[in-house]
């Protein structure tokens, strides 16, 4: 059953056609009570003919039912029209990762700051024993407000459910798929990495890391050919970001990156050194009377509200053509308080002896007050 613009489905009213892909179509709908604007995906063929796909369908379902993470598209409800599954998703506004490629160089902060959310949601279903195995661009979706969406977990592998996919079954998109999803073998997060490395390459580069001029080319690429460094196609690119690349493009899994986490976090680590590369940030503790700043040599600065610290900004001093100059004029500035300590100090004290009403005598002694 195919529908068509303006056909109403149970309360829903179907707006327009979002796009089709290998196991269904995507509309956009309105729903006639409440007015929210929704996604909803139909599977293609009917449910008695394809059992298999309706199967990994109702898969789909369950899985996203079972999600609730800001990066992943969320799940409305499901049901069935005429025999047909029907899945009402949330509808997200923006572009692709894909559609942004083409309209030119993305800012590396801007690729850096999707990756992170991408990795957020993979570390999220991975931890829920789930491998998206269709990592690409065109499953990257991102708001007008910069919040990137992880979509399409058709060809998803969860844990509970190991015999939607036989043995020898290649499934994914080639120019993203891992070696072992190539030959057909076993897959788990790692093989995500992969994907996650393709992608960040392209984006990264502005190419993809295998190109060929046929399927065979580019899956044999996949499993036996080292890729070429991005930083050779894109020398600002930073050094530590090419190796991060290639660390999640290698062939073995043993080799990559063992979790999204890990990922994320040298990603963290690399942006950081990238937005200050030469600067390095000690801290002077001040401490603010009635304060405890701790008393071990080289302890932790306090948690007390009462600690403040100064940023002091590491500063390389003065060139060398003037740093003689600096050390004679200290130098001179130090006698001069030595010679001014000798002859003044004799005076800077007195004692005095006061008898008391009682008889006692005390002895005082007190700093000489400072001259005006």
């Amino acid at each position: 059953m195919a529908f068509e613009i303006g056909q109403r489905v149970g309360d829903y009213e179907i707006v327009s056609m979002l796009g089709v892909g290998g196991m269904g179509r995507v509309y956009r709908v309105r729903n006639v009570i409440s007015d929210r604007t929704e996604a909803m995906k139909v599977l293609l063929p009917d449910l008695v003919a394809e059992p298999d796909l309706a199967v990994r369908f109702i898969s789909e379902i369950r899985m996203l039912a079972s999600f609730d993470h800001p990066n992943i598209a969320q799940l409305h409800t499901a049901f069935q029209v005429d025999n047909q599954l029907v899945m009402m998703m949330e509808f997200v506004e923006g572009f692709t990762l894909e559609q942004r490629a083409k309209q030119g160089p993305i800012p590396q902060s801007d690729i850096i700051n999707y990756m992170q959310q991408v990795l957020g949601a993979l570390s999220y279903a991975h931890g829920r024993g789930v491998v998206h195995r269709d990592i690409k661009p065109a499953n990257i979706m991102v708001t007008s407000h910069g919040v990137v969406k992880l979509m399409d977990f058709g060809i998803a592998k969860s844990r509970v459910e190991q015999d939607l996919t036989r043995p020898g079954t290649t499934m994914g998109s080639m120019y993203y798929m891992s070696p072992e999803q190539v030959r057909g073998g076993t897959v788990d997060a790692r093989s995500d990495i992969y994907s996650v490395g393709v992608m960040m390459y392209e984006l990264f580069a502005g190419r993809r890391p295998f190109v060929a001029d046929s399927a065979y080319g580019i899956l044999n690429q996949q499993c036996n050919v080292a890729p070429q460094p991005p930083v050779e196609l894109n020398q600002q690119l930073p050094p530590a970001l090419s190796d991060l690349i290639l660390c999640a493009l290698a062939k073995d899994p043993a080799n990559r990156f063992q979790n999204a986490q890990a990922v994320s976090n040298a990603l963290r680590q690399i942006a950081a050194q990238n937005e200050t590369p030469n600067t390095e940030v000690t801290f002077t503790p001040v401490v603010v009377p009635g304060s405890y700043a701790g008393s071990a040599a080289g302890a932790a600065p306090s948690a007390d509200p009462g600690f403040a610290a100064a940023p002091v900004a590491a500063y390389a001093g003065p060139s060398s053509g003037h740093r003689g100059a600096w050390i004679t004029v200290g130098a001179l500035a130090v006698l001069v308080i030595v010679a001014a300590a000798a002859v003044g100090l004799p005076h800077l004290f007195h004692t005095s002896a006061k008898t008391e009403s009682d008889g006692d005598r005390i002895a005082q002694t007190a700093p000489a007050a400072p001259s005006p």
